[in-house]
This record gives C-alpha cells, sequence and structure tokens, in this order.
C-alpha cells in the first residue's frame, strides 16, 4: 500500500533543526565507515556481561536491567574510565522459499536459494556525557548493496525524587516512531528479532507505525519512568525532506511525503519487576496525516493508530529463562488523497495487525520461540489490487525459530567484546494478501511464500 499521509503537536523548526544536527553530527563518526541490539559497548560500558541486559544474551529482547539500562539514556556505568561507545554487527543468511518468485527480489540476488550478507552495522552507543547517551546505527545493506542512517535515538537523562520515588525524566531525538521504546512489544523491536532480507517475514500491507515512517522523520518526545514501574512518553515528528532523505542514503523514490504539524506519538506502560519475574502492560498510539506530494493545499491521508500490549518474563535463576509478548494495533484510514486521486474505492478503512511470541531459553545459550501474526483489514478493491485477493490486505502466519547463542555471557570467549548468535527460522502462511491460493492471480500460493532463513549474527 502506498503511503499517501498531518501531525498534532508542532515543535518549532528550530527545535528540529537542531535535533536533526545533532542526530547527523553523532552519525557522521559511522556513516563515513559504514537493530537496541545486544552490543559490546553497552557491556564495556556497565561492566556487565550482555545476559544481564538481554534474554538469551544476545538480540534486543531486553531484561527488565535492560529496560532500564535503556530509560537512563544508556548513560549507566561501573565508574571505570577510557570506554570507547563504538560497535559493529554483522549478519549473514541463507534464504529459501517454498518457490522461487517471480522476479528476483533485487539485482543482486536469486530468485530463490540466496546467500547474502543482509547487513553491516556500526554503531555511536553508549554514554557520552554524564546525562547525555546515544543509540546511532549506520548499516550497509548487502542485498541492495548501499549504505544509510539506521536507527539513531539520542537521549538527555535527569533523576530526581518525586513524591519520595526515584524518578528518571528524559529526551529522546529519534528518526522511528517506536524505536526508543524499551519493551519488545511494539514492531520496531518485536518477535522476530532478525528476519529475510529476500525471503517473506508478512503480507505487505502494514500500519503506519509498523515501520511506515522509518528513518524519514526527525522526532523529539519527553518521558518520565516513575518508581522503575509506570512510564509514559509524549512526542512528535516532522518529515526530513527529500534532500536531507538522500544525504542520509533513504533515497528520494520512496518519499513519503510531507507530513502536517500535529503528528502525535504516545506511550503508557507499568513494569512490575520481582527479579525472578517481570511483567508489563500498556497502550501506545501515533496519530499522522501525510500530504503525498508535499503540497500546501489539497487532500490528506490522515492515520489513527492505538495499540495495546503486555509481556511476561520468568527469569529464575538465568538458568532457564521463558517469555510471552503480546500486541494489538487497531489503524483507522481517512484515505482523503488516495480517495481523490482513483487509488482508493472507499475513503474510510481499518487496518488491524495482532502479535503472539513465546521463547524459551536454557543457560543463556540454546534457545526456541514461535511467534503468531495475523493482519486483518477492510476490503478495497483499487487499494488492495494487483498482488492482493479479493480486495483484501489479510495475512497470517507462524514463526518458528531455533538459535544457538555461544558468545555473549561472562564466561564466554572474548567477553564482552565478542558475541554471536547462530539461528534456523522458518515463516509458514496460512494466508498472504487476501488468500489461501493464487493470492496474486498467477498461481501463487501463500504456502508458497514459506521461508526458511539460517542466519548467523555476530557484533563485537
Amino acid at each position: 500500500m502506498t503511503s499517501r499521509l498531518k501531525p498534532l503537536f508542532s515543535l518549532p523548526r528550530a527545535t528540529f533543526r537542531a535535533g536533526a544536527f545533532l542526530v547527523a553530527t553523532l552519525t557522521a563518526f559511522g556513516a563515513g565507515m559504514q537493530s537496541a541490539y545486544a552490543l559490546p559497548s553497552f557491556a564495556r560500558q556497565t561492566g556487565q556481561d550482555c545476559a544481564a541486559c538481554h534474554v538469551g544474551a544476545y538480540g534486543p529482547q531486553l531484561t527488565p536491567y535492560g529496560v532500564r539500562f535503556k530509560i537512563g539514556g544508556y548513560t549507566d556505568t561501573d565508574g571505570k574510565p577510557d570506554k570507547l561507545a563504538v560497535s559493529a554487527m554483522m549478519v549473514a543468511a541463507v534464504t529459501h522459499t517454498g518457490k522461487e518468485q517471480a522476479d528476483p527480489p533485487t539485482a543482486h540476488t536469486h530468485r530463490n536459494n540466496n546467500v547474502t550478507i543482509d547487513e553491516a552495522s556500526l554503531f555511536l552507543a553508549g554514554r557520552l556525557a554524564d546525562n547525555v547517551g546515544a543509540f546511532v546505527q549506520a548499516t550497509y545493506d548487502g542485498v541492495e548493496q548501499s549504505s544509510a542512517l539506521d536507527h539513531a535515538d539520542v537521549r538527555v537523562v535527569h533523576s530526581m525524587e518525586v513524591a519520595g520515588k526515584d524518578t528518571v525524566f528524559g529526551i529522546s531525538a529519534n528518526n522511528n516512531p517506536g524505536v526508543q521504546d524499551p519493551f519488545n512489544t511494539m514492531p520496531v523491536w518485536g518477535f522476530p528479532y532478525t528476519g529475510p532480507a529476500v525471503g517473506f517475514g508478512g503480507g505487505d500491507a502494514t500500519t503506519l507505525i509498523n515501520g511506515g515512517l522509518e528513518h524519514r522523520v526527525m522526532g523529539a518526545s519527553a518521558y518520565a519512568f516513575w518508581d522503575n514501574s509506570l512510564y509514559a512518553e509524549l512526542g512528535t515528528y516532522r518529515s526530513l525532506s527529500p534532500s536531507v532523505q538522500s544525504r542520509t542514503g533513504q533515497g528520494r523514490a520512496d518519499d513519503m511525503g510531507r507530513l502536517g504539524g500535529g503528528t502525535s506519538y504516545w506511550r503508557l506502560a507499568w513494569m512490575q519487576d520481582w527479579k525472578k519475574q517481570a511483567f508489563t502492560a500498556g497502550l501506545f498510539g501515533l496519530s499522522a496525516s501525510i500530504q503525498p506530494d508535499r503540497l500546501s493545499s489539497g487532500p490528506t491521508n490522515k492515520y489513527r493508530d492505538v495499540g495495546v500490549d503486555a509481556s511476561y518474563q520468568f527469569l529464575g535463576t538465568r538458568k532457564h529463562i521463558g517469555t510471552i509478548y503480546t500486541s494489538y494495533i487497531r489503524e483507522r484510514q481517512t484515505r482523503g488523497d488516495l480517495f481523490a486521486n482513483g487509488d482508493a474505492d472507499k475513503l474510510k478503512g481499518n487496518l488491524n495487525e495482532f502479535r503472539i511470541n513465546a521463547s524459551y531459553y536454557y543457560d543463556q545459550t540454546w534457545g526456541v520461540s514461535m511467534g503468531r501474526f495475523a493482519t486483518r483489514g477492510n476490503r478495497d478493491a483499487t487499494l488492495y489490487g494487483d498482488g492482493y485477493a479479493n480486495g483484501s490486505p489479510d495475512t497470517s502466519g507462524t514463526v518458528l525459530q531455533a538459535d544457538w547463542t555461544p558468545l555473549g555471557k561472562e564466561d564466554s570467549w572474548g567477553a564482552p567484546w565478542a558475541n554471536l548468535r547462530l539461528g534456523l527460522q522458518y515463516t509458514m502462511f496460512d494466508k498472504f494478501n487476501g488468500a489461501r491460493r493464487n493470492y496474486d492471480g498467477s498461481g501463487r500460493d501463500a504456502k508458497d511464500n514459506n521461508t526458511l532463513f539460517l542466519f548467523a549474527w555476530t557484533s563485537f
């Protein structure tokens, strides 16, 4: 679905320019050389092994300690000097789909059985000053053979007591709604934590908060974390100009258009850390409108996303760890530009995404995970035309994963510099883009998109 979308709260233009300059300056450190992850720079800074912050010793899945570290602006430290806030990461993969694709995914890949370097990244990640920290990623995409600014989250934090309880106040400047979120239920940090670049990980229709503004906006949000329990955040975003998008490697061709002056992002969550167990529950939302042609007048597409989420972790003695995460997002669309230009039959519609996944890890080393995903939406024969069946965006399936993490614990070789996860992932589709069979009108079934993904994921 082509996004054609106006924001709610508007920060002064100078504020956004200052924030954009800050992120660009920090990113320049890595862009000249060339998704939070378990980064060795964090481990070196805190003096902790990666298993202290990350379930299974690797990946974005955070323990309660990891949640507090991120909310604290990546600034926690063991007090020792000379910490290098730089890390690198690479993901290599072999990908096989149930049936070869009609055309290669890119000019540098095959219709099937691809061996790829999916990404190689450099990070500026960690404490920059007493109350300032950053997570800035520059990535070389081995599939597209291009480099770009990836996730960026720069924070300023301050701690004080409120009503006799420890409270962290922070400001985040970032380039993707949700990238600053510390809980693993929103799309940007949700399961699967890595996935196929040349296979299939979901359907073609997604909500706006699920990557619709990714890396093409600049935002600022203010948040508070009270008594290690209550988290609240409010922010706003502005679209980057096509020239800035080009300079940061995003390219002009996929420019989404101009965000209006009232885009709002908000988040409420409650966390309980019982040491051997942890629980979170929350609400989140994104409200935006976009003018695709960047005109000062004319129809816009409006999106109102509201989500509910929850998670549970059994941590025990860290020998046996079990987790479960779930989220539901409901998006209300007013397709003013799409409808006016004949790209949609209906002015209004809904798109809903449901996710649930569970993981088990033994000794922070051996892991198995299973996830279920489902996207449902109103039918629209024009909006969901080519590549869809019955004018429907509906897609559903299951993801299975087994992985081995030999490096990343305190007694691992190369700790805390070396991290490695080897994994086998299989995605099975019940329905794809509206149908089980012949969804594209050319005889391709949903099961033909089943994807086997063998990966090696390392950071140092």
